[in-house]
This record gives structure tokens, C-alpha cells and sequence, in this order.
């Protein structure tokens, strides 16, 4: 995929794209952000403009190269993730990628490894990378893709750069679902809300599956209240379990809100995300103050960023729930 086909994160793009284009790219990244928003394609299509032979620091997607690092095998882009049956990234990996850098590149370009996902290497893989990352060879390039920097060791963060990926707007993968997928509009609308932003999710989610799984959250998280303590709790451990799965809720919650706050402002459903549930949100909206749900918009972000620093998952939502239930805005 060429850069200008990514969908979403342009400034990330742009950043490399310059350091490319002035001979200037870092000898390691750590790309970091959610799952299924892009970073892997971000990775390819770097190594794919680095090793096109037609394109201008941008890549044909016909030619030789682009064709076979398309397919895996191209000499000098490697993709390293755990082995079949195993759940690390081992030391034997990291070691067999050392010698393959030390070959001078095949077609003299830069040698490309690609570590995903990088937070899954053990502790002995990462001593090992870190050798690696303080002396590199002249034309090797490492991209580190990771969900968040908890696993990392500081040494292994401290030489590489780093570049942070978000969400992508619902409205754009909407519009790729539309485009490239020929999804219904309304559907697209809903399934890229629910997806909460990743691209992957809504690609690899049926809608029916996400549809059902929205509707168990309304369930869940209206029957939440003050005098019955264990169903927070109960919710907050269920969510804490997956922790991509509790960011997808707390993005549906955003948009929840968000459409609470549409129908309290405006008492019309036409901007609604959730627009198939307009009499629930009317509701909801009528069962909070305006400035209750404007108190959990302004504090979702926190929450959201709690969970991605690896806090505790359980208590970071188990405190989310009760001051949401409580009429409080939730506690940073």
C-alpha cells in the first residue's frame, strides 16, 4: 500500500515521508497505538517506498520489489512475530535477525525488519534487540509496533523513535467500508462506531456479531446503579479481561454520550451515531443532567489513557462505573 492510500494518521506519514525523502530516517522506531488502526500498514508501506524502483520516495505497488515484499518474500524486509504454537517473541528470533543484518543488502538498500508485536518479545529477546539498537548496521531499519510501551524495557525505548497512533475518526473508516467494502451507509455508520475507531476491528468483525455486542453493553451498562454495587464490579472485571475490548467500550461509551448530549442540546437525532436507538438515548438523556453527561465527555480521554499506560484495568473502570452510576465525574 503507497502512503497516499493510508487512511487516517497523515502527520505520522509526513514524518517519514520527509525523513525519507532527505536521507534522514531513524535507524529504529517504535510505532505505538491500538490495535487495527494502521501501524503495521504504516511499517509495510515505508519499506515498500524505501525498495520500489518506480515510485518517488513513494511506492508503484507493481514492480518486483513492492510485489514481493507484498507477498513475504523479499530478501531484505523481514516481518518477525511469535513463532506458531508459541506466545513470545524468543532470544533465538532476535539472534537470527542480528546475523540476517549483518549481510549486506541484496538490493542496496536498506534492510527492513519489522517486530510486531514488539511488546511481545520476552525479556532475553529485548537484551538481545538492544544490541542491536546501540550499534546498528549502516543500512538496517527497525520498526518496533507495539499497543503501548508497559512491556518495553526503557533501554530498548530510549533508541528508538518514537511515533503515537490513535483512533481513526469513525467517520473515515466509515467511508472505507463504504468505498472498498460497498457497505450500506447506515451500517457503515454503526459498524465503525463500534468498532471504536480501528479499522481492523470493523474489518474483521462481522456486523451482526458488534450489533449484538452493543446491545449487551446498553443492557449491562444501564442496568449499573448506586444500591447495587456488584454488578460495577462484575462489569468492570469482564472489561478489564481484554484490554482492547474495554477501550472499544469506553470509545462506545464516548459516542453514548455523545448522542445523550445531541438529544439534551438539540432534541434532534440527526448527527445520533447510534441513530437505530433513538428512543433509548431519549431516555438516558432524560434520566441525566446536562451537566453529568457533559462531566463524563470531558474525562473519557483519561480514562481511555489510564488503560493504555497499563494501569490496573479493573479499578481504573471498576472507579469509572461507580462515579458514572454516583452523578460524579470520574476521577483521574
Amino acid at each position: 500500500m503507497s502512503f497516499s492510500d493510508i487512511l487516517g494518521h497523515q502527520k505520522q506519514v509526513e514524518v517519514l515521508k520527509r525523513a525519507l525523502q532527505g536521507n534522514r530516517l531513524h535507524h529504529a522506531y517504535l510505532f505505538v497505538g491500538p490495535d487495527g488502526v494502521g501501524k503495521r500498514t504504516v511499517a509495510l508501506s515505508l519499506a515498500l517506498a524505501i525498495h520500489c524502483t518506480q515510485g518517488d520516495h513513494d511506492s508503484c505497488g507493481q514492480c518486483e520489489n513492492c510485489l514481493r515484499i507484498r507477498d513475504g518474500n523479499h530478501p531484505d524486509v523481514r516481518v518477525i512475530g511469535p513463532e506458531a504454537s508459541k506466545r513470545e517473541i524468543t532470544i533465538q528470533q532476535m539472534r537470527d535477525l542480528q546475523r540476517l543484518l549483518e549481510f549486506r543488502s541484496f538490493s542496496g538498500k536498506k534492510k527492513v525488519a519489522i517486530i510486531d508485536p514488539a511488546h511481545q518479545m520476552n525479556y532475553h529477546a529485548q537484551n538481545s534487540l538492544l544490541k542491536t539498537l546501540e550499534d546498528p548496521p549502516g543500512d538496517a531499519l527497525i520498526i518496533l509496533v507495539a499497543h503501548s510501551t508497559g512491556s518495553l524495557l526503557s533501554t530498548v525505548l530510549s533508541r528508538c523513535l518514537r511515533l503515537y497512533f490513535t483512533f481513526l475518526p469513525a467517520e473515515e473508516v466509515a467511508g472505507f467500508l463504504v468505498r472498498q467494502q460497498g457497505t450500506p451507509q447506515d451500517q457503515a455508520t454503526i459498524l465503525a462506531m463500534l468498532a471504536g475507531g480501528s479499522l481492523g476491528a470493523a474489518l474483521a468483525c462481522d456486523a451482526g456479531e458488534l450489533l449484538d455486542e452493543r446491545n449487551q453493553w446498553i443492557e449491562r451498562f444501564s442496568s449499573l446503579s448506586r444500591e447495587d454495587y456488584r454488578r460495577v464490579v462484575s462489569l468492570a472485571e469482564e472489561m478489564a479481561r481484554d484490554r482492547e475490548k474495554a477501550l472499544r467500550f469506553l470509545q462506545w461509551i464516548r459516542e453514548w454520550y455523545r448522542d445523550i448530549l445531541i438529544q439534551q442540546t438539540t432534541g434532534s437525532a440527526g448527527e445520533m451515531k447510534n441513530s437505530d436507538l433513538v428512543h433509548k438515548i431519549r431516555d438516558a438523556a432524560s434520566k441525566h443532567s446536562l451537566n453529568h453527561t457533559l462531566s463524563v465527555l470531558s474525562q473519557m480521554g483519561g480514562v481511555a489513557g489510564k488503560l493504555q499506560r497499563n494501569y490496573s484495568r479493573r479499578l481504573v473502570l471498576e472507579d469509572f462505573f461507580i462515579r458514572v452510576v454516583a452523578g460524579d465525574p470520574p476521577r483521574l
